[in-house]
């Protein structure tokens, strides 16, 4: 496969049915829609195929947004520590004028720069959160764009990723893996995209259909019990706009996911997967929660990063997301740390600080979800971390264990 696996990213042949998966497939552009891309400098060759398929697609207009992260370590270098939470308003009026526009939107995942913030102090990276912005919740939860969001390898990442290969070596080897995990190497990609999809679409609705009250995660330094709402429900990363376009928010997508009650967290989860947070590598992180709150956040590395997002608001200290991942993805096999919460959490359960999606409750319990401005998720899970169903007299179920579906 490394002959194919290097095409995808040095071959304009492969390299254009990448973008024909992502902008045909993944975020459905439709004719006449206007198309946003995020990208970084460093990811130009991506961005440009993506924008020459929305083209094809019959965009009106591509607009791409690069992100410089030398630019933002140039600001927590030398900002004044007052202004480093403030966003240009401009900013979140752009992604809600997408929205009203109808527009799609791609976003392109993985460390273009990795480690370019280590030295810095965590408590500033922490305040200063660009490029997300809260108004993103915002039309995803009114489902007014088409969106996806896709891995975009970068040599850097590659030796990030696998720094006992030799640097040709280690991109040719993530380009494989990247190929691997979009099903790219399948015969009809898509064709093995909506066969995985129908898989978890029945998985999300057979947890669903059992109304558990709470779950309860188990595992080497982890003992969590979340609780659900009434009319929490699981969902499948396969979405449809307010005017019915149906787009598969993350490729790859191996997750179903639902938004918990924000009242109810109690006990600690050790995270099973390093998290990239601003830029900073947080690595062996263990939160306690509380009756729903996040009340201690401890790390190896970098644990002020995270504690400074958990005190944003009110809401950044509980939980806006719940995911279950099954033994059967593709990320999760390769036994890789990819430093890129689009791949690692799509390799394992994961639960997430902060806002919820809406579309995962009903209206009567839809004002009882977490609203906050930040959205972080982090890897809780394992074939080590079985997750039970508990039932509203306490009765537990099995839901998955060891990596297989119980239900």
């Amino acid at each position: 496969m490394s002959s194919e696996a290097r095409a995808a990213f040095d071959d304009p042949e492969l390299l254009g049915r990448f973008a024909e998966l992502v902008i045909g497939f993944a975020a459905n552009v439709h004719k006449g829609q206007v198309v946003a891309i995020g990208s970084e400098i460093g990811k130009e060759e991506v961005t440009r195929a993506l924008a020459a398929a929305a083209y094809r697609h019959g965009a009106k207009f591509v607009d791409v947004s690069y992100f410089d992260l030398h630019v933002k370590r140039a600001r927590l270098l030398h900002a004044d520590d007052d202004t480093l939470d403030f966003v240009p308003p401009w900013y979140g009026e752009r992604i809600l004028e997408l929205g009203r526009l109808r527009a799609a939107r791609v976003g392109l995942t993985g460390p273009a720069q990795p480690g370019l913030l280590s030295d810095l102090d965590p408590s500033r990276i922490g305040r200063d959160q660009l490029p997300a912005v809260r108004e993103t919740g915002v039309v995803v939860n009114d489902r007014t764009t088409n969106w996806t969001a896709v891995p975009c390898p970068t040599r850097p990442w590659a030796e990030l990723v696998h720094p006992d290969l030799d640097p040709e070596e280690a991109w040719v080897r993530l380009c494989e893996q990247i190929v691997h995990v979009c099903r790219l190497d399948e015969a009809d990609p898509i064709a093995a995209w909506r066969e995985r999809a129908e898989t978890l679409v029945g998985a999300a609705e057979k947890v669903t259909a059992r109304r558990f009250d709470a779950l309860r995660y188990v595992g080497p330094g982890t003992d969590l019990t979340l609780g659900l709402l009434p009319s929490s429900k699981f969902l499948a990363a396969r979405f449809e706009t307010v005017d019915g376009i149906v787009h598969l928010p993350n490729l790859p997508s191996e997750e179903i996911f639902t938004s918990p009650d924000p009242a109810r967290a109690d006990g600690v989860v050790r995270a099973t997967k390093p998290l990239v947070l601003g830029g900073s590598i947080i690595r062996g992180l263990e939160v306690e929660f509380r009756d729903g709150r996040a009340v201690r956040i401890d790390a190896d590395e970098n644990a002020e990063v995270l504690r400074s997002y958990a005190a944003r608001d009110d809401g950044a200290a509980r939980l806006g997301e719940a995911a279950l991942v099954d033994g059967d993805g593709r990320i999760g096999a390769l036994d890789t740390v990819f430093f890129d919460t689009l791949l690692d959490e799509n390799a394992a359960s994961h639960i997430a600080l902060g806002h919820a999606y809406t579309m995962c409750a009903d209206e009567a319990d839809a004002p009882k979800l977490n609203e906050s401005t930040i959205h972080v998720d982090f890897m809780i899970g394992s074939r080590e971390v079985s997750v039970h169903g508990i039932a509203a007299d306490g009765t537990e179920t099995p839901v998955l264990v060891g990596g297989a579906w119980q239900l």
